[in-house]
């Protein structure tokens, strides 16, 4: 299924309205302190449970960045190895890369989290390996996989279910309790 999709060696690029731009290995990924948390995972489809995720709060990282007033919202971009993920060669119609956004503010949120792991063990591909954001008041689409950018943006950006089917899925996307 996931067979060919290399974790390793990974980077992610810091970049945008940032005092401080960085890329990221996962040897850096792995030196923040780590803890687990169980969030209950909503998917638009209906469904829901209860995961065990490993990782270090999101606003970590942020603040590593250290983003200028300007700064309002973060994007998140996953690869894109059409050589190595099948399914976006069978799917040319959407406009990858998948990137998703929150507002800088969100992204803050104590419970917003970088994600290395789940139930206890390093994060699967088809789960996102080997990083991955959880935003536990979002739906599932909010939380993007394998990121290999964090741009900080000025403006709110158009993202991959915006552009894609923008009278289902908007911005917030908050899950309504």
């Amino acid at each position: 299924f996931c067979g060919d999709f290399e974790v390793e060696p990974w980077q992610i690029e810091v970049t945008g309205e940032c005092n401080n731009r960085f890329t990221l290995d996962l040897d850096d990924l792995f030196a923040f302190e780590h803890e687990e948390r169980v969030y209950n995972f909503r998917c638009v489809e209906r469904w829901s449970m209860n995961v065990p995720w490993s990782g270090f709060p999101l606003s970590a990282l942020i603040k590593r960045a250290d983003p200028t007033a300007q700064a309002k919202f973060v994007r998140f971009e996953s690869a894109h190895r059409r050589e190595q993920m099948p399914g976006l060669a069978a799917s040319p119609w959407y406009p990858w890369p998948y990137q998703e956004a929150l507002r800088l503010d969100e992204a803050m949120n104590e419970l917003a989290m970088v994600v290395t792991g789940v139930y206890g063990e390093p994060l699967l591909r088809q789960h996102g390996a080997p990083i991955r954001i959880i935003i536990p008041w979002k739906y599932g689409y909010k939380n993007p996989k394998s990121i290999v950018k964090i741009e900080f943006l000025r403006e709110e950006p158009q993202v991959f279910w915006q552009v894609t089917i923008p009278h289902e899925y908007g911005f917030l996307s908050n899950v309504n309790p």
